[in-house]
């Protein structure tokens, strides 16, 4: 967006950003891909309806919180503002965002129509055109809708979380005036209506609705319409019941969790977005029925709801040069597809970095396990599984096959609950022990724990992550899967399980960090010895990337640590409540972000600088709710060939020109300046060539390739690929509307 970097987003204390207006600014950057000309249209089409999703689900979430806590003295740690105040300048940021996304739409849909694709309003078309779908209503959607007049004897409907209505100002004989609402979909309506046979141009159901509402009200004058799209709180809190919920049964408390999901569907509303002239007299009846004070309200130019650009560019697949080119996850060239996994990981520690490699050894792995006459146990966390889990239909025949498999299934995932309850019923069903974790913590660890006996001998292969054990999100978001067979590293996995089938929290480890006892402490530790190294004029480092930074504990930290001299680069994806670079605060700290085709999702902790650095990657985020009311996992990252490939890896991404952006000291962000550079690009080259390396005869497996200009750490480079080398031609899995959230 070009007016993105005008405003400063501290909202209070110098050095400190306020966590709502930190997201805002994220997802300007959101916005800022949906304008960017080097993406390609159909790209930009899906970055706009990420936007959209996104902010709706931050006004479902923290907006619908910060409602609930208006009557509340309590303050935001970091910047002193009260949750009235956070609202309030909320409300003012989006009205900005939401004025560039109306400018960037329109012409991201002039831009369609130059394709031979195009959403057309009703009222620019010819009286033969209208004819035809005068027609089409008649038959096709009038017999489906449901009007409602509102008046004593009709009270005002309960309008459904994001559904799209058409409001009528009818006006009776006598002269009095009357409000009739019509629901636009419900699932039932195509919402693209086609003009013609060549499936080119379509209306909008909705718009085809408004402009027919004479016909539906016929005994009414028709003096006005208005679409309108109302969004609610999904503020549930999963955990308000726990202390009742932890003495139910397993079915019992998954009843309990699907009342709490049915009353989310019924919760306040937290905006109101309309198309249309909106009178002063409709607004104040929809404001009073609905709750909501008019700064709620928010004037669209374009379709309230974008999600039909999916649909569209579904009808562009045959023109390649409007999508990014196809990328398929790599085989790793680390991985011997003929060697069973058990055994390669007892030899050497494993790592699969998606989605630039292929999760094909994680599912082999769980399959041979289940195969495996020496396993004795599977256990596994699962926070966010696949709609068609091949890693859970693992667990099932492994159940099957008389292995014990422990599943923890964290019933509390935000928007995902359904279908954890679904799959935790499968689990049960086929013999599994399926757990649900601690009263008052979810479970968001990545962990998964096979055990074996070998020669009477208790061996551990362990598998820690940094994402979700989801098939469809890791062709996604960009993540790590460590494999070791490291006995410590298996013991304090074991412990990790162990308490969490008592109900329990891991107090003490040793190799682990594991919240929410044993990491927060861990990271200001590492952090002190930094702070002590640079005060004896040593060199001191620290390196970050996260999703998110907001835990006042670290971020004092890390402030006394640029104080003190250290060298400190952050990568935050999202919401990063410090602001690098103030003079004589955090001027040691540089803070980028990574918007691009990939979702980035890895966390990876750097401590110290030269012979002394320790890499850890992790499923914990430095946020408050990670730290502290999570169970999460970081693990070292021993093997040194693999702890170089996360450091080259992490320096790539502070490079990163085409993506990257780099926080300003009054917390707003601009583009990296430098040598056009994409990292997400750098790293599909790395894939394939290490592939394509693999695949030619009589030729070893190369080591980790490295990026151009090298520095004293990085493993040796593989030999590129040469140009003839054949890319892959399946076609990739269309594009998850909520990958840029994160829903972490």
């Amino acid at each position: 967006m070009k007016d993105s970097n005008t405003a400063p987003v501290s909202g209070g204390a110098q050095g400190y950003v306020n966590r709502e207006l930190s997201w805002l600014q994220f997802n300007r950057r959101v916005l800022e891909e949906a304008e960017d000309p080097a993406n390609p249209l159909c790209e930009r089409l899906n970055f706009a309806s990420i936007f959209q999703s996104n902010l709706d689900e931050f006004y479902m979430v923290r907006v619908g919180m910060l409602m609930d806590t208006l009557h509340l003295t309590a303050v935001d740690d970091k910047t002193g503002m009260t949750s009235a105040e956070q609202t309030a300048a909320v409300l003012d940021r989006t009205r900005e965002l939401m004025a560039g996304r109306d400018r960037i739409c329109k012409s991201l849909l002039s831009e369609l129509a130059g394709q031979g694709v195009e959403i057309c309003r009703f009222h620019s078309l010819s009286d033969k055109q209208q004819s035809f779908l005068e027609k089409h209503f008649t038959s096709n959607v009038l017999p489906l809708l449901s009007p409602q007049i509102i008046g004593r004897k009709q009270p005002f409907p309960f309008l459904r979380n994001k559904a799209i209505y058409a409001v009528a100002i009818l006006k009776t004989k006598s002269g009095s005036e009357r409000m009739g609402i019509v629901p636009c979909g419900g699932g039932v309506l195509r919402r693209l209506v086609p003009l013609s046979g060549d499936g080119q141009r379509f209306v909008l159901v909705e718009d085809l609705i408004a402009s027919f509402l004479p016909q539906i009200f016929t005994h009414y004058k028709v003096e006005g319409t208005v679409l309108i799209r109302l969004v609610r709180s999904a503020d549930i809190h999963m955990d308000e019941r726990s202390s009742e919920m932890s003495e139910l049964l397993a079915e019992e408390y998954r009843k309990s969790m699907e009342k709490l999901i049915r009353r989310r569907k019924r919760l306040q509303p937290v905006k109101l977005e309309y198309q249309g002239k909106l009178s002063d007299t409709v607004r104040d009846a929809l404001c009073a029925c609905l709750g909501l004070s008019k700064k709620h309200l928010f004037s669209c130019e374009p379709p309230l709801d974008l999600s039909f650009m999916g649909a569209l560019r579904d009808m562009l697949r045959d023109r390649p040069q409007l999508f990014y080119p196809r990328r398929v996850p790599q085989n790793s060239p680390n991985v011997d597809p003929l060697v069973p996994m058990t055994k390669q990981i007892r030899k050497r520690d494993l790592m699969l970095t998606y989605p630039y490699e292929s999760v094909r050894p994680l599912l082999r792995l769980l399959q041979e396990a289940g195969q495996d006459p020496e396993v004795v146990s599977i256990k596994m966390t699962l926070y966010r599984v696949a709609h068609n889990s091949k890693i859970v239909e693992a667990l099932v025949d492994a159940a099957e096959n008389g292995k014990e498999v422990v599943a923890l299934v964290e019933l509390r995932a935000r928007f995902d609950e359904e279908n954890n309850i679904g799959w935790s019923r499968v689990l049960e069903q086929a013999g599994c022990r399926v757990i649900y974790g601690l009263d008052g913590l979810k479970v968001h660890s990545k962990l998964l724990l096979i055990t074996r006996m070998h020669h009477d001998q208790v061996e551990y292969i362990t598998q820690i992550g940094t994402g979700n054990y989801n098939e469809d999100t890791v062709r996604l978001y960009t993540d790590f899967a460590l494999m070791t067979a490291d006995p410590g590293i298996g013991a304090e996995a074991a412990q990790v399980f162990n308490c969490l089938s008592m109900g329990e929290v891991v107090e003490d480890s040793r190799r682990l960090m594991v919240a929410p006892a044993c990491l927060r402490g861990k990271v200001l530790a590492f952090i002190d010895r930094e702070i002590e190294q640079a005060k004896q004029g040593r060199p001191a480092y620290l390196g970050f990337k996260l999703n998110g930074l907001t835990d006042k504990l670290i971020l004092d930290q890390l402030i006394r640590a640029s104080q003190a001299g250290v060298k400190i680069d952050l990568i935050i994806r999202g919401i990063c409540c410090l602001v690098g670079g103030v003079p004589g605060l955090t001027e040691n700290i540089t803070v980028r972000s990574i918007v691009g085709r990939y979702l980035e999702h890895a966390r990876i902790y750097i401590f110290g600088a030269e012979e002394r650095r320790q890499v850890y990657i992790s499923s914990a985020d430095f946020m408050t709710r990670n730290t502290t009311r999570r169970v999460e996992v970081a693990v070292p990252v021993q093997d040194r060939a693999l702890r170089e490939h996360v450091e080259a890896m992490f320096r790539d991404q502070l490079r990163d020109t085409a993506k990257g952006r780099v926080q300003q000291p009054d917390g707003t962000y601009v583009r990296a300046q430098g040598e056009a550079f994409n990292s997400q690009e750098y790293f599909c080259q790395q894939a394939y060539a290490g592939a394509w390396a693999l695949s030619q005869p009589r030729q070893e497996a190369p080591k980790l390739p490295a990026a151009p200009k090298a520095d004293k750490v990085r493993p040796a480079s593989a030999k590129p690929a040469p140009k003839q080398a054949p890319a892959p031609v399946r076609k990739t899995r269309r594009t998850l509307l909520g990958r840029i959230i994160g829903r972490d």
